[in-house]
């Protein structure tokens, strides 16, 4: 299982690089929302400058030659970018992943909620798909459920395909969806920021910094 940052920031990135923890990055239009006033694609350039492993970029146009051009485009930008391609609902975004992916440019299958569509983008060729936790939960549905089922589905496909979990509200989400099979999970700054901390273990260390500095103080006397 690995950690990928979901930002579009400069410092969240350069700060998480230096835990040595993440493995790859993602983004998305909401995310470069946040970086207003910047040059896309000097910014991705940046980016992929920081990042030695796969950088999601996701697709903005909606017409198929668009968006094929599009995607020609920003895989020329860095040897580790992969395209975001969402799951339409009418077979375009397959159509889509499977021609890139047959064009040798890596495809991240996004904006996915079932099972169901994960088998689809596996059976694309795509080499990642990713579930919305927190937006399957509020579908009135069960994110555990379906991150199970579709690592099941996958390993029983042998497919290359592997699951990124994103739209992650809270620490605890990145162990529910770690344990219920996730290759991938892809965590905002700001909950990855608050997972080294637990309270017992603060405390645990003030007692122990205690003790030392007594121990020190026996030995002067």
């Amino acid at each position: 299982m690995e950690l990928f940052l979901d930002t579009a920031n400069l410092d969240e990135i350069k700060e998480i690089l230096t835990w040595g923890i993440t493995k790859g990055l993602t983004t998305n239009q909401k995310i470069f929302q946040k970086e207003k006033g910047t040059d896309f694609k000097d910014h991705v350039r940046k980016i992929l400058g920081m990042i030695d492993g796969p950088v999601s970029l996701e697709v903005t146009e909606s017409g198929l030659e668009g968006i094929l051009r599009e995607a020609e485009e920003y895989s020329k930008w860095g040897k580790n970018v992969v395209i975001k391609v969402p799951m339409w609902g009418d077979g375009k975004g397959l159509r889509i992943a499977s021609t890139l992916e047959k064009r040798g440019i890596k495809v991240n299958m996004t904006a996915m909620m079932s099972t169901a569509q994960v088998m689809l983008a596996a059976s694309a060729g795509t080499t990642y798909a990713s579930l919305f936790y927190n937006r399957i939960k509020d579908a009135n549905e069960d994110p555990e459920r379906v991150i199970r089922e579709s690592r099941a589905i996958l390993d029983a496909m042998d497919t290359k395909t592997k699951i990124i979990v994103g739209s992650i509200r809270d620490p605890s989400d990145v162990v529910k969806a770690a344990l219920a099979g996730a290759h991938i999970v892809t965590v905002p700054y700001k909950m990855l920021i608050k997972m080294p901390f637990h309270q017992k273990t603060e405390e645990t260390i003030k007692e122990f910094d205690s003790a030392w500095a007594d121990f020190i103080a026996g030995q002067k006397k």
